[in-house]
């Protein structure tokens, strides 16, 4: 797949995800396959450009591959600016955030609340695009709710404002994340637009990687939910694409090698304080995929203060699967 002048290795994207995809989970997922991971999503507001928060969300030293960041607001010239921030970080891909559901985004008529303006959204992708020299995406849901699903509609309008890609999820915004996402709306716009076109939802298997892309034929496909504590689910699907055979699943060793790297890395970045804070919800889904961890372990890996203690406690539960 192609976006702009760059070829993704793999058409498998890690996707935007709050307080997930920061650099040492980003680099991760490309490691282990994925074609190009996209930032949480970073703030347009003037005033919160050089907050430690949002510096940290922008973060891109020492990010490999293709660096693309993700900008969140609603005011156009914001927006623009923000794009050119992030660009003079080392941005090479500028995505647009359409798709967060989250009421206090929504509440301020942001994320994908933006759907319900299409003339905002065609003044917002314009002045992004005019704003800098590099691709800019957008990701989207299909629709406010399921009486209002415009993607379509949206689509066309950011095809003409320059948009190079575009990633859809298959849920409505009054949807969340609930019930099962839907795949003909994103059908519907891969046959109607003539930019990439990414699908996004409920991808959590190889199997199911494969019936999406047959089924709406789009150009690549985007995992959130489905990478949280299984990084591995890239090299998997990309191998079952590949030779329609199932990829065996990492051994012990490889989890405990891959989790402590992973740890390593929240604990350089972020300092010992908050990076074992931000660590917590790693290992318990890491663990959470081989089974449920002890009550006394989790509480320990969840109070421990100092990487020390927490790694004790992650030593510990790996020895319980040996």
């Amino acid at each position: 797949m192609q976006i702009g002048p760059y070829k993704l290795g793999s058409p498998l994207i890690l996707a935007p995800m709050a307080g997930v995809t920061d650099l040492p989970f980003r680099n991760l997922c490309k490691l282990l396959g994925a074609g190009m991971a996209v930032s949480e999503m970073v703030t347009s507001k003037p005033d919160l450009q050089q907050h430690k928060k949002t510096l940290l969300k922008s973060e891109q030293t020492g990010e490999t591959g293709l660096r693309a960041v993700q900008i969140l607001g609603t005011d156009p010239a914001h927006m623009a600016e923000a794009a050119k921030i992030n660009v003079e970080r080392g941005a090479q891909i500028i995505d647009i955030n359409m798709g967060c559901p989250a009421k206090k985004v929504c509440s301020v008529a942001a994320g994908s609340a933006l759907m319900r303006d299409e003339a905002l959204v065609s003044e917002i992708l314009e002045a992004v695009v005019k704003a800098v020299s590099i691709p800019v995406t957008l990701k989207m849901r299909t629709g406010w709710d399921p009486q209002n699903r415009n993607a379509l509609a949206i689509s066309t309008i950011a095809e003409n404002a320059g948009i190079a890609a575009l990633t859809i999820h298959g849920r409505t915004r009054a949807c969340k994340f609930s019930g099962q996402a839907e795949y003909e709306t994103i059908r519907q716009i891969k046959e109607s637009v003539r930019i990439p076109v990414i699908a996004n939802g409920d991808i959590t298997c190889p199997q199911k990687a494969q019936e999406v892309l047959s089924y709406t034929g789009a150009d690549a496909l985007m995992i959130g939910r489905g990478a949280q504590g299984n990084p591995w689910i890239f090299k998997e699907i990309d191998h079952y694409l590949q030779t329609g055979s199932v990829l065996k699943k990492p051994d012990v060793l490889q989890l405990k090698n891959t989790v402590l790297e992973h740890l390593d890395q929240l604990y350089s970045f972020y300092g010992n304080l908050t990076g074992v804070r931000i660590a917590r919800k790693h290992i318990d889904w890491y663990f959470g995929h081989r089974g449920i961890l002890p009550a006394s372990l989790k509480d320990k890996i969840n109070k421990a203060q100092q990487p020390p203690e927490q790694l004790a406690s992650v030593n510990l539960a790996f020895s319980l699967f040996t």
